[in-house]
């Protein structure tokens, strides 16, 4: 009845979002992670960020988060020091950018472009490849990513906050039905919610008969 993500991969795939609790990705007037990160969350992505992932992103993401990290390299940018830390350490990791519309070479370092269809690109890496692979924003990827069924673990990380009217970036409008099987949980500073599951796109809602 369902798919289930490859389990015989070399290279796992990750899917990473943070999320408002009404399913938003941002909201317009607030601030990063909607002003709620704390010193147990922050510390936790920077433990993150030494595992050795390699980042999946579109276009769109890449010229928002290329440009908010050579802004926070600058002097007097505005972002607080750890928003700063995090978009400019993102300059060190390995980035793979798919497009068919940005130009060779990426002027963001340790980014590859890739213009062919991002769904059988991947499905290349996750048989190919050795190190692990995470999504970096970038919505409709992410999607089409799950759907396809080479996804392994889908994780959020929810925030206390309600944007009703100022959210933006539905996350989940356009996926298919998907089970989820958790194996992971944690809270960060007693307000920050960690999620993470192992998904199973269905072809058809589950029967409620056994078996």
């Amino acid at each position: 009845m369902g798919e289930t993500a490859a389990e015989a991969s070399s290279a796992e795939l990750m899917v990473d979002l943070i999320i408002s609790l009404d399913g938003y990705a941002s909201a317009v007037g607030w601030p990063g992670w909607w002003g709620l990160e704390g010193p147990e969350y922050l510390a936790w992505l920077q433990q993150e960020g030494e595992k050795g992932y390699s980042f999946l992103l579109g276009a769109n993401t890449y010229r928002l988060m290329s440009r908010m990290s050579e802004e926070a390299a600058a002097e007097g940018s505005g972002f607080s020091e750890d928003e700063g830390a995090t978009l400019t350490g993102l300059a060190a990791v390995p980035k793979i950018v798919f497009s068919s519309t940005l130009q060779a070479p990426l002027k963001w370092p340790n980014s590859e472009l890739v213009t062919r269809d991002a769904v059988q690109a991947v499905a290349e890496m996750k048989r190919t490849g050795t190190g692990p692979l995470s999504t970096l924003g970038s919505l409709s990827l992410c999607r089409s990513l799950l759907t396809a069924g080479l996804v392994d673990r889908f994780r959020v990380v929810v925030f206390p906050v309600i944007t009703g009217s100022t959210g933006r970036e539905r996350i989940y409008d356009g996926y298919p039905d998907v089970s989820l099987e958790m194996v992971g949980s944690r809270t960060f500073d007693g307000r920050l919610q960690l999620l993470e599951y192992v998904p199973t796109v269905l072809s058809s809602p589950p029967s409620n008969g056994p078996g």
